[in-house]
């Protein structure tokens, strides 16, 4: 049976049953767009039960009718719900009395430095100032974005949460294996090695951190500016 059949006689009879065979042969995708989520103060678990109740909606309300196939329509479907939940999650989260006065102290610091040297103080900078790590200082930073998704990002007019991977990520229209190997080619050796423990062996940061003998804020780092590079080489490759 096609897609289109078994859409159609889902369409035609509600048969629950065979809903729930849709979903079962369209959960991998759910799995996939929960993973690329991963990292972001959401546990696994939470974000593939978000997105496998995106699936099964989706499932009630595509019409095969209208000539598109199943994967396109619920690719954007699931990371809308996915990043809704971050969206209503971002104004629950509470930070740690420790840390929240950190941070806020950490933002006196900057504006005081920023005063003083006439430009923006490096982590190593505010650390002696306030008398603490520097490994503080950017846990107090990094804590600050996690639960501030909502506030305008640097580009200006978006929110943090909209530019998050959506369902027209450049990652959603690689075909083939061979851009993304030419793309990891270009990685350092340290690069290389935490895509494999991140993405081949899907251990978490954590985890990764312990294996590498670094920090979780380091591995946290690091991975946005992996997964920034990749998206860049990725395009470039598209427009080749």
């Amino acid at each position: 049976m096609t897609e289109s059949e078994l859409f159609q006689r889902y369409r035609e009879t509600g048969d629950k049953e065979l809903r729930n065979l849709i979903a079962e042969k369209y959960l991998h995708i759910a799995a996939i767009l929960a993973k690329k989520f991963v990292g972001r103060g959401v546990e696994y678990d939470d974000l593939y039960q978000v997105a496998s109740l995106a699936l099964v909606k989706g499932i009630d309300r595509f019409d095969e009718r209208k000539g598109l196939k199943f994967s396109t329509f619920i690719t954007p479907t699931i990371t809308g719900e996915i990043k809704n939940y971050f969206r209503d999650r971002s104004h629950l989260i509470h930070l740690p009395r420790k840390v929240s006065e950190l941070r806020t102290a950490v933002l006196n610091a900057t504006e005081e430095l920023t005063r003083e040297l006439g430009k923006k103080p490096t982590a190593a900078e505010i650390a002696a100032k306030l008398g603490v790590s520097e490994e503080e200082v950017l846990c107090s930073a990094e804590a600050g974005w996690v639960v501030s998704l909502d506030r305008p990002s640097e580009d200006g007019d978006m929110n943090y949460y909209d530019v998050i991977s959506d369902g027209n990520d450049v990652f959603e229209k690689i075909d083939t294996h061979d851009a993304v190997a030419s793309a990891l080619e270009g990685l350092s050796e340290t690069e290389k090695k935490l895509v494999a423990y991140r993405f081949g062996e899907e251990l978490s940061q954590a985890e990764t951190a312990r294996r590498m003998g670094v920090s979780q804020m380091y591995i946290s780092r690091m991975e946005r500016k992996i997964l920034e590079k990749l998206r860049e080489r990725l395009k470039k490759s598209m427009a080749e």
